[in-house]
């Protein structure tokens, strides 16, 4: 809670210590104005020091103030109290509990806070103020008003916001870098000696690419996807990769850094999750639990359900219908390459006489969009699963609850949206055998890539995925809860006129909790929606970057209108969400910090064995005396003889006459060789050194990410010292409080004669007339389970403006 403002509070030098705002000092504020928000319109906090209410302290507070508990506030207790109530005389502990369950039983219809007023822009009112100055398209380029969107929202809400913005500012290096990659490419592919060879080939004859129905081809028809295939697939490839694995790190650095500002603004940095009430769920399941454990966060015994017999046994239940459903996800993806590899071997789809190129960028981006399609119908029955398996488990308090349920639906999403994109990356063309013995499965060959491989692909699905899953979000992001809400409004007004004609008198539909009525309902995993789509955002830009260097560009552009969409949405389109406190970003933070080190294995393996690099790289260095890519090509194509095809592979009806010899896509000795069709020395060699460049890329870009993390201290020093300052302030303020009232002989403290009411009793909310059976019917702290500051709140002169 705010204190009183001290005599010596003002000498502590207080300093904003982000990049953002050095370079505002650095390079001077006025090339900056066109980005800060208006300071008339969101005014900066007052400077106050923070500390945790206590009775026995009253000379810190002054309670007196009208506003001494903030809105938010007051809607954190009310929705505490309303949670935690029991509203049957028999006190049935595993029914008759909490406002939730009453709506439950259609008791009553809802229960909400209401938002701050109307929406009219012309209105003074905060949410309309928001409206306009922060959710706007038009604002895009604003800062955010992160300490207003706190006090209107609470901490977990703005915390979102908060990292949201740094993450898209982070964006902003990734995108150029990437881009300045993709131009690369684009300039340079006129002059690529391997899609000129490529074009220029006009007698290179290739292997049917299917059973019996598909024809023999021409090399010089995959010019246009060599072509493609060099944009994204260049020297600047390897020089983007290292780079994203060292942004990956640095980012997540950086946030640590920033966050521990917002942590020390908003008084958070000293949040534990021992001290947040268990949720009355829990409780209700332990109704006749003897097993106490004594809690050392608020010191108050707590029921404890058994290990082998309780949390154990739901444990392996719930996480063994998880492995199941990942199975089946696998399962699904498996179908997804079954039905791939038929459309090879279908004589209607290649009786069309279109090109082989085409065909290598159509057949990609029809299984893409079906596999898009899959998944996100999956990800709703997804959700349900999850959430009923979290139930099962006996998660104490609702941040373990919504932390074990957020990693299990992201289990399932990384298996959903991430399966398909692997398959291509490290299995595809992998292991196809060759004319004279292909490797099936379900007695359909395996798919192969292209002569230049399968980066070009992994491209595409790539592409289709990410940004068809953008282009999804954006527009449900919107349309939904405008449908939803009109709908609601629909069945509102013919309630109302149905009301009119039997009694005769109409409802006029004017207060806030009518109009709010109308909104969507906010439940927990409201916010969990979009954190999840940006950590599989995440998961895109790093694991598979190297295929597709415009990722982070396109992220940047769905981020910049997403943060004001979401904006938009939770203020106009939702009731308003009860306040909540948290510390970070909780497991979404651990989940990312894995997701870095995945990519740089991921980006290893991508550049080894899906690309051109490593077997070039040989080529040019050990094949070719002259030391170019001259006949590069050529080297990569093994030669088969077409009398020597296995039983019902060859061509029935052919176009091609007289051929002996064709081509195909392996590293293998010509059938004139004593050992033909064996993998020759040249093979082993490129997979030695596909595997060395593995471990150095693996080792050398995990030390530079070490490096870097130790380099970046989490809490700048400044800020460390500027803590300690405060600390110590507030310490001596209360030893000279308290040897002034022990001069004065007034050791109880408190702020007079205490009356009928409620106060905080060993961490839980209790009364002064309250039984140990009340005390326990009202588990939970409030101080613990609401928005607002227990440690400090400084900044300079715009603490309130943040990505």
């Amino acid at each position: 809670m705010p204190m009183k403002k001290l005599d010596n509070q003002d000498k502590i030098i207080m300093r904003d210590f982000s990049i953002q705002s050095t370079l505002v000092r650095l390079f001077r504020r006025p090339l900056f104005n066109f980005v800060i928000i208006d300071r008339q319109k969101f005014a900066p906090p007052e400077y106050r020091l923070m500390y945790e209410y206590s009775r026995d302290k009253p000379y810190l507070f002054n309670d007196k103030e009208p506003n001494f508990f903030t809105p938010s506030i007051r809607i954190a207790v009310a929705h505490f109290i309303l949670e935690r109530t029991y509203f049957s005389e028999a006190v049935d502990e595993k029914k008759d509990i909490g406002i939730r369950r009453l709506m439950e039983d259609q008791v009553y219809l809802d229960a909400y806070p209401l938002h701050d007023g109307c929406t009219d822009i012309k209105s003074s009112c905060q949410r309309a103020l928001l409206l306009e100055e922060w959710a706007s398209i038009s604002k895009w380029i604003k800062h955010q008003p992160l300490d207003h969107i706190k006090e209107y929202f609470g901490v977990k809400i703005a915390m979102y916001f908060a990292w949201l913005g740094f993450y898209t500012h982070m964006l902003i290096p990734a995108s150029v870098v990437g881009l300045i990659c993709f131009f690369y490419g684009l300039l340079t592919y006129p002059a690529n000696r391997i899609s000129q060879e490529i074009c220029g080939d006009n007698a290179t004859i290739m292997c049917p690419q299917c059973d019996k129905y598909c024809d023999y081809w021409y090399l010089k028809t995959t010019c246009t996807i060599s072509k493609l295939a060099h944009i994204f697939d260049n020297e600047m490839t390897i020089v983007f990769s290292i780079f994203m694995s060292v942004w990956a790190t640095l980012y997540l650095e950086m946030w640590k850094r920033y966050s521990s500002r917002i942590q020390h603004r908003w008084g958070i940095t000293e949040y534990c999750s021992l001290a947040e009430p268990p949720r009355p769920q829990y409780l209700s399941r332990l109704k006749n639990i003897k097993k106490m454990m004594f809690n050392i966060a608020t010191g108050a015994q707590e029921p404890s359900p058994p290990f082998w017999t309780k949390k154990f046994p739901s444990f392996l239940y719930s996480y063994s219908v998880i492995f199941l459903f990942i199975l089946l996800t696998i399962a699904a993806v498996f179908g997804i390459v079954v039905y791939r590899m038929s459309l090879m071997t279908s004589k209607n789809i290649y009786g069309d006489g279109g090109s082989v190129s085409g065909k290598l960028i159509i057949f990609p981006a029809t299984t893409a969009a079906i596999n898009l399609l899959a998944s996100t119908a999956l990800t709703y029955a997804y959700q349900y699963v999850a959430e009923y398996m979290t139930n099962v488990e006996y998660r104490r308090t609702q941040t373990e609850y919504n932390e074990s349920l957020n990693l299990k639906i992201y289990l399932f999403e990384f298996v959903n949206y991430y399966s398909s994109i692997f398959y291509i990356a490290f299995m595809k063309g992998k292991f196809p055998g060759y004319p004279a013995k292909y490797n099936r499965i379900l007695n359909l060959r395996q798919e192969e890539c292209s002569p230049g491989g399968c980066l070009m692909e992994l491209c595409i699905q790539l592409a289709i995925i990410m940004v068809g899953k953008q282009a999804i979000g954006a527009i449900t992001e919107i349309l939904i809860p405008f449908l939803v809400q009109k709908f609601k409004e629909f069945r509102s007004v013919l309630g109302i006129d149905a009301a009119s004609n039997e009694n005769g008198d109409r409802l006029i539909c004017c207060n806030q909790w009518t109009k709010d009525f109308n909104l969507i309902n906010w439940h927990d995993r409201s916010l969990f929606n979009e954190y999840l789509k940006m950590v599989i955002q995440y998961g895109f830009i790093t694991i598979f970057v190297v295929a597709f260097p415009l990722a982070p560009f396109f992220a940047l552009l769905n981020n910049v209108f997403e943060t004001r969409l979401d904006a938009k949405k939770f203020l106009l389109y939702y009731k308003r969400a009860v306040p909540q406190r948290v510390r970070d970003l909780g497991i979404w933070y651990n989940i990312m910090h894995v997701v870095g080190k995945v990519a740089v294995i991921s980006s290893a393996f991508i550049i080894a064995f899906s690309s051109n690099f490593i077997p070039r790289l040989m080529y040019m260095n050990v094949v070719n005396p002259t030391g170019t890519d001259e006949g590069f090509v050529n080297h990569t194509l093994a030669y088969f003889n077409v009398s020597h095809f296995e039983a019902n592979a060859a061509p029935e009806n052919s176009t091609f006459s007289n051929i002996t010899i064709c081509r195909y896509s392996e590293y293998r000795n010509p059938p004139d060789d004593h050992r033909p069709y064996k993998r020759p020395s040249i093979y082993w060699q490129i997979l030695a050194i596909r595997l060395t460049f593995v471990v150095i890329y693996q080792n050398l870009v995990s030390f530079v990410q070490i490096v870097v993390a130790w380099a970046i201290p989490d809490v700048p020093t400044r800020l460390q010292d500027q803590i300690k300052r405060e600390q110590y302030l507030t310490n001596e303020y209360i030893i000279e409080q308290e040897k002034l009232k022990m001069r004065t002989g007034n050791g109880t403290g408190g702020c007079g004669t205490p009356g009928a009411g409620a106060y905080t009793q060993n961490g839980y909310l209790a009364s002064e007339d309250s039984s140990p059976d009340d005390e326990k019917l009202n588990y939970g702290s409030i101080a613990d389970d609401n928005e607002y500051p227990l440690r400090m709140q400084t900044d300079d002169c715009e603490p309130y403006e943040a990505y």
